[in-house]
């Protein structure tokens, strides 16, 4: 699985132009930062804000590759930093994220989604470059993770369950051995040895070198930041939500999530990444895919697993030291785009179907739906005012007329009359 974290370095070559030994060195830097949570009390395997990614992408990309880019990504990262801390602190995070309209919520994750998988299948994208490896390797992963007839499959047999259990790594394989069968991808040269990144080089792709960025660039990031925010809090939910499922089979051990410490520590993991190593993936509090495998692992008992928190642990330990594997390290390193791309076709098919789950209405839909085109095609600033303009021009209704239509149904004489508990009539809510 630690390939998947070096997915992210064909996005540090390419937007921020980072060689890729500097690049290697980045990814170390957030494996540390993937290590810290379980140490510090937080039960969940950290990841990525993997919805957010297209975002941040339509963000730096408006900039060259080099200190411009450098400097967007660096002043998103600080903003993202600003929210989480600030959220710790006064402890608002669950308040505002709750007040947010589905709808809204819903846009966030149709632009994600759609701006996610139409970057993949665009020319110039790596499945239309590479549409064989994977396009069949797409699919199987799908197929494996969300497929209606392979989960009745999981549920008869053993071996379909063992297959569900890595998650994204069988469909990631597959798309290798495709892609290096039909000559999508080089073979790769594995070299012996240990790998060392270019700790050094580091330095020159700093704040510290290349300067701190404007005013300007900090509050251009901040309808990013702000989105980045949401899908991550939404991923808070989903850890919350995968440890309540697990926990009262356990009654050796009592997990124990607190929101303000999730949100602290992620806040100063995404400051570690300003200063030492700015990063499109953003420090985002839940690797999904992985943190499901482990919390099923975790319900057969203490011989699976001694507690939550050494298997959350273990799993990034085991992912840092393998990035110091250079056999590891250059037999992946041809195929480091398909880890990335998989990820991204996964995240934008669960970004869609999740923001289908928020919606309750025609009107909601329609709203959400030119948000999210908005925001997949012309960035986050655009997106969020479309979406907010669209709500209390359309969908926003008096708090008054919302109580009246939320009461106990009620029973229907005809069109127009309605016959209240009470005795009382009045106009139904349909025509008024």
């Amino acid at each position: 699985m630690f390939v998947i974290s070096l997915g992210m370095i064909p996005l540090l070559e390419q937007y921020l132009g980072i060689p890729y030994e500097v690049a290697l060195a980045f990814v170390v830097v957030c494996g540390i930062g993937f290590i810290l949570p379980p140490l510090l009390g937080i039960p969940f395997i950290a990841g990525w804000i993997t919805p957010a990614i297209p975002v941040v992408l339509l963000f730096i990309g408006q900039y060259e590759p080099g200190p411009d880019a450098l400097k967007a990504m660096i002043a998103l990262q600080l903003m993202v930093t600003a929210i989480f801390l600030f959220m710790a602190v006064t402890r608002l995070g669950t308040k505002l994220v709750n007040n947010v309209p589905d709808s809204i919520k819903a846009g966030i994750l149709l632009g994600a989604g759609i701006a996610a998988i139409s970057g993949e299948i665009s020319v110039g994208g790596r499945l239309y470059n590479t549409p064989i490896s994977l396009g069949i390797g797409g699919l199987i992963t799908l197929y494996v993770l969300f497929s209606l007839s392979f989960r009745d499959l999981a549920e008869k047999y053993r071996w379909a369950r063992n297959i569900v259990a890595y998650g994204m790594v069988p469909g990631m394989l597959i798309t290798m051995a495709i892609g290096w069968g039909v000559g999508e991808y080089p073979l790769p040269t594995v070299e012996w040895g240990i790998a060392i990144p270019d700790f050094g080089g580091i330095w020159a792709y700093l704040p510290f070198s290349i300067g701190a960025p404007g005013i300007e660039l900090m509050i251009a990031a901040i309808p990013t930041a702000i989105i980045a925010y949401i899908i991550a809090f939404g991923d808070i939910i989903v850890g919350q939500t995968l440890i309540k499922r697990v926990d009262h089979l356990r009654p050796d051990e009592k997990i124990e999530v607190d929101v303000d410490r999730v949100h602290l520590i992620t806040g100063l993991r995404n400051l570690m990444h300003s200063l030492l190593a700015p990063y499109p993936g953003l420090a985002g509090p839940l690797f999904t895919g992985a943190m499901a495998t482990v919390t099923e692992r975790y319900r057969y008992g203490r011989k699976a697993m001694e507690t939550i928190y050494s298997g959350t642990a273990v799993f990034w330990m085991v992912g840092f030291f393998a990035l110091f594997l250079l056999p590891l390290v250059t037999a992946f390193r041809p195929v480091l785009p398909i880890a990335l791309s998989i990820t991204l076709l996964i995240t934008g098919y669960l970004c869609i179907a999740v923001a289908v789950e928020q919606i309750k209405n025609a009107t909601a839909m329609g709203v959400a739906g030119i948000m999210g085109v908005v925001l997949a095609t012309h960035g986050a600033a655009w997106g969020l005012g479309i979406g907010l303009i669209l709500y209390f021009l359309i969908e926003h209704r008096a708090r008054s007329v919302r109580a009246a239509e939320d009461e106990e149904p009620i029973h229907v004489e005809d069109d127009m009359v309605v016959e209240q508990d009470d005795g009382r009539e009045e106009i139904s809510p349909a025509t008024r």
